[in-house]
């Protein structure tokens, strides 16, 4: 398989993430709390920094930004990969970039989500080192 291949997978499978998370923030009881007086709670109070918003809205705003962020990768990495692979590949920065965010995802999945996403930011993960080693092998 090649690199373009690889790192177009790997940024699908960030991609889907995200876009499934996005649904999730806005539509069913997925990213809900289980109870709904703490759903009460947090459209009550405010978070320290400002009275101007409420922990609910927080909530709801930062589960869409973290969603927006994945498909953004997923369409920037993917766009690259399979239409200006050259220019991809061989900007180091980029490559490094791409591969921080992944480390870091997966970090934060396997401390404070649970597996699922853990998994598919493994296996996106997998994908892109692969690409990296076969693009300077």
């Amino acid at each position: 398989m090649n690199t373009q291949i690889l790192i177009a997978i790997s940024s699908g499978i960030i991609f889907i993430l995200g876009l499934v998370h996005m649904v999730y923030t806005f539509r069913g009881p997925k990213l809900k709390p289980r109870d709904p007086a703490l759903i009460e709670s947090m459209q009550r109070v405010s978070p320290v920094i400002s009275k101007e918003t409420t922990m609910w809205k927080c909530w709801v705003g930062f589960n869409a930004s973290h969603s927006l962020c994945a498909m953004l990768y997923g369409l920037v990495y993917g766009y690259l990969s399979i239409w200006h692979s050259d220019f991809l590949l061989a900007s180091n920065f980029l490559l490094i970039t791409g591969l921080i965010l992944l480390v870091s995802l997966a970090v934060l999945a396997k401390l404070y989500w649970f597996s699922l996403p853990f998994r598919g930011i493994s296996l996106a993960f997998a994908c892109y080192f692969a690409a990296i080693v076969l693009n300077f092998t």
